[in-house]
């Protein structure tokens, strides 16, 4: 960012595709950092990815007006670091009892962005980054044209945080089912090149049934559980520590009974499974999922959920921290000792958390995460 604001201050303020290449750095810089946290979780995951997502805030020097698509550059700071602190926090949940220079690195991390770059840009740049009147201007990369019988040019990088597309969107053309409801909503006759289903065309008319899969053949085909195509089935204990419940479809009866409260256990990449954990664990990490339930009893420091769609989680016991990020579709079920649980969400829509009724035999209360904060705030 500073050799960045320095070549500023000797440059003209360039055209959207000019700017796009003064940038090219910085975006190189930003998707280097968010490949660390790619694939399988590293270690130190949280650590990477809470600076990782930091980096996002230095994007305030492509601030180019109130049209750029962008928030102003103290709120963009802000804003940044709001998405990153959710992996902050868990650094300080996680070593605070364990290893003060965890903690005193995630504050640090911290306080260089919220005070230290949103009161340098406030300071400084609060309208946006001061290009020179009488400098030199700086041009748009060339296109690639590849040679005859040489090799051909490389695919276009991936889309940067500022690209040309900033624009209003009643301005922007209508592309994809926007583009179709255009049409039909401007009266032109869309239906007109389609043709008419007569009776003989029908299924239920047709003699000849070849090409058609009947519900029987559906379900022999998908009753027999299959293997995950990125990697053998696991679960195994690993130095020790570690419980790894890997690549499981369609196992509803995976058990986890001997493991102790120093162990962790980690779900990845498991299908319309059902996994329990009888016992007391430390950490329990649910990660890349899809139709999965877990059902544990106590937990010492949290249970997370990512990356995850329709997924099933049951506490029977005691958890503080509950945390559900990028996931679509969650079921939380507490216990009577868990309503106590901090229950933290981010990027994650269909969160429900269901609690027991007043009575013995009463049925499930259903809460939104929102609905319980305020709960608990009267």
């Amino acid at each position: 960012m500073k050799e960045l604001l320095i070549k500023i201050k000797q440059t003209q303020k360039p055209d959207t595709a000019g700017l796009v290449e003064f940038l090219k750095p910085l975006n190189e810089a930003i998707a280097k950092a968010n490949a660390l946290t790619e694939g399988k979780r590293p270690d130190f995951f949280y650590h990477l990815k809470s600076a990782s997502d930091s980096l996002t805030a230095l994007a305030w020097i492509a601030y180019a007006g109130k049209d750029c698509g962008m928030s102003m550059p103290i709120a963009h700071v802000e804003e940044s670091w709001q998405m990153a602190e959710f992996y902050n926090n868990k650094i300080l949940v996680e070593y605070r009892n364990k290893d003060a220079h965890h903690v005193e690195w995630a504050k640090a991390l911290k306080e260089l962005y919220v005070p230290g770059l949103r009161d340098y840009v406030k300071s400084h740049y609060p309208l946006g980054p001061l290009w020179s009147a009488t400098g030199k201007t700086t041009a748009s990369a060339p296109p690639k044209v590849s040679k005859p019988g040489g090799p051909a040019p490389p695919p276009p990088p991936a889309k940067p945080f500022y690209s040309e597309t900033h624009q209003p969107s009643s301005s922007r053309p209508k592309e994809g089912m926007a583009a179709v409801f255009q049409e039909i909503n401007s009266g032109q006759s869309v239906t007109s090149g389609l043709r008419k289903v007569t009776d003989d065309m029908k299924v239920k008319n047709r003699v000849d049934k070849t090409g058609f899969v009947s519900a029987g053949e559906k379900e022999g085909r998908t009753s027999s559980p299959s293997f995950s195509k990125t990697g053998p089935p696991k679960l195994e204990l690993q130095m020790g520590r570690k419980w790894v419940v890997e690549n499981q479809i369609g196992k509803k009866n995976l058990v986890i009974d001997d493991c102790d409260a120093k162990q962790s256990v980690y779900v990845f990449g498991c299908k319309d499974s059902v996994l329990q954990i009888q016992g007391k664990v430390n950490n329990i990490t649910v990660d890349k999922c899809t139709k999965m339930g877990v059902v544990f009893t106590d937990v010492v420091a949290a249970c997370e959920v990512v990356n995850c769609s329709g997924v099933e989680v049951q506490c029977q016991g005691s958890a503080p921290t509950i945390s559900v990020d990028n996931t679509a579709g969650c079921q939380l079920y507490l216990s009577k000792d868990s309503l106590e649980a901090s229950v933290t969400t981010a990027k994650s829509s269909e969160i429900n958390v269901l609690v027991p009724g007043s009575g013995p035999d009463s049925d499930w209360v259903c809460f939104s995460p929102i609905l319980l904060t305020l709960l608990i705030l009267q």
